[in-house]
């Protein structure tokens, strides 16, 4: 037993001799794998560190772009649909029942068990297509914030009007680098450390963007910014089809501020059984999603109320602020900081399918199986795979050559939230709820869950639509080598 768990599962191992003496069986859990020991508050740090990321930076551009009306209310009814779709996600864990059933490890695995079919191929190509979409998407945000504290010292010694581009290639590769040594953690058992430091390093930049909001309105620095009800005022700010577009791009950017379905059964499957992970899971969901939606309510207010119809994407990078320099620095480190955790939480789901299938196909391949015992000093005995090492490595690469070729920071949050909100978020929750409760057809219950999938489909179709046409506009005046607008 112990050979094959090390061959199998891929962590930092404390002490060895537990497996090799008669208490094996305490150390294991009902599935034969390693005995886990998350709780609600690390799934909370999970489900926080994947949700409060970059999306929060882009809201007050995002309530310009609805108004007053909308916007907030655009904010509240994505957070409940996202609440609810989690509760029926938590019960799908185990099948066929919530508590006692068969643990499924994957979001593949889930859908398998409940629907099967073609089904689980669509779940896993619209999953990791968004991981990885997501990746690429956390090294462009994280690149603009690294940017951001050169150009914050470069505009504090020189003016506000002084030209402090630079290019955001050599940041991205530094993120890079990091990532390559972080991405050798070798499962998201181990990753509660970092998810913690990431969801504190949120609150710190999302509280620092919201008190200099509330600063700026205050103090009434500046002319008057213009705000409405209905966003940016057509034939003023914008034109008619530029608001219709820019309207669809702020609701794709509003679905991916609440995105963390894709990662769900791979947070609940680090929780320990007692109580039932359904339970814990779902409390920590709605504490997640009531935490996220409380900042995001105020932050996307805030940064309306300070910077009015001309909000920046991203408004602490996009230089809304300038002063006080250090804070503005501080902030966006934190940024960094927490995107470099939140890449791992999305990316660790990906790693584990690869490896997983890989060594299925080559059992009797020893570069993809062997692991080879390494003493870290302070840290016990670290397992490393040469297969993951290399495999990780180019993923890593990969996304950051990516990154590099589509630095557009909005239109990526818009299309990658749209593409994986409703397939992910709302469809195979909703059919694995309606499966799994034996829901008869046509009943009352089951055509109001049909019609909020449909609905969802609609909103998550014309997000994506919004969200393409913004990056074609982006792609029509980019400049290679400059920092992208934000």
């Amino acid at each position: 037993m112990a050979r094959e768990m090390q061959k199998s599962s891929m962590f930092i191992e404390q002490n060895t001799a537990d497996y090799e003496n008669g208490d094996a069986q305490m150390n294991l859990d009902d599935d034969g794998r390693k005995k886990r020991t998350g709780t609600w508050v690390t799934a909370s740090a999970h489900i926080i560190t994947a949700v409060i990321g970059s999306g929060v930076l882009s809201l007050a551009w995002a309530i310009a772009q609805l108004g007053w009306v909308a916007g907030p209310a655009v904010l509240m009814i994505f957070s409940f649909i996202t609440y609810f779709t989690s509760t029926l996600l938590a019960d799908c864990y185990r099948a066929p029942d919530p508590v006692h059933g068969k643990r499924n490890y994957t979001y593949m695995d889930v859908v398998r068990a409940y629907l099967g079919g073609r089904k689980v191929k669509l779940c896993g190509l619209a999953q990791y297509a968004n991981l990885l979409g997501v990746t690429i998407g956390y090294t462009i945000t994280a690149s603009i914030s690294m940017v951001a504290v050169k150009r914050s010292n470069c505009f504090h010694k020189h003016g506000h009007e002084a030209k402090c581009q630079t290019s955001n290639n050599p940041f991205m590769i530094i993120f890079g680098c990091i990532q390559i040594i972080l991405s050798q953690i070798p499962n998201f058992h181990e990753l509660s450390w970092l998810s913690i430091l990431a969801a504190i390093m949120s609150f710190a930049y999302s509280s620092i963007g919201l008190g200099l909001s509330i600063a700026k309105v205050a103090g009434g620095t500046g002319h008057v910014k213009t705000t409405s009800l209905t966003g940016v005022t057509v034939g003023v700010d914008v034109s008619a089809s530029e608001k219709v577009w820019s309207t669809f791009q702020a609701i794709g950017d509003i679905a991916f501020a609440y995105a963390f379905s894709t990662v769900l059964v791979e947070i609940q499957d680090t929780l320990k059984s007692s109580p039932p992970e359904n339970k814990s899971m779902k409390r920590a969901s709605g504490i997640g999603v009531m935490t996220t939606t409380l900042f995001y309510v105020l932050c996307g207010i805030g940064g309306y109320a300070a910077f009015g119809n001309d909000a920046p994407g991203n408004f602490l990078t996009g230089f809304g602020f300038y002063e006080p320099f250090w804070l503005i620095d501080f902030a966006n480190v934190c940024i960094a900081v927490h995107l470099i955790g939140a890449y791992q939480v999305f990316a660790q789901p990906l790693f584990g399918f690869v490896e997983k299938l890989t060594t299925k196909r080559y059992p009797d391949n020893k570069f993809i199986t062997r692991e080879h015992a390494i003493n870290v000093p302070y840290c016990g005995v670290y397992y490393l795979n040469f297969f993951r090492l290399v495999w990780r490595t180019a993923y890593v690469i990969v996304t950051a050559v990516l990154a590099m070729i589509f630095p557009f920071f909005n239109d990526f949050l818009g299309l990658i939230g749209a593409g994986s909100f409703w397939p992910l978020t709302v469809y195979f929750p909703i059919e694995m709820h309606i499966a799994q409760s034996k829901i008869p057809k046509y009943s009352f219950r089951w055509v109001w869950l049909k019609v909020l999938s449909w609905v969802c489909l609609i909103v998550s179709l014309i997000a994506a639509a919004g969200s393409i046409q913004g990056l074609i506009n982006s792609l029509r005046v980019y400049k290679p080598f400059q920092t992208p607008k934000e």
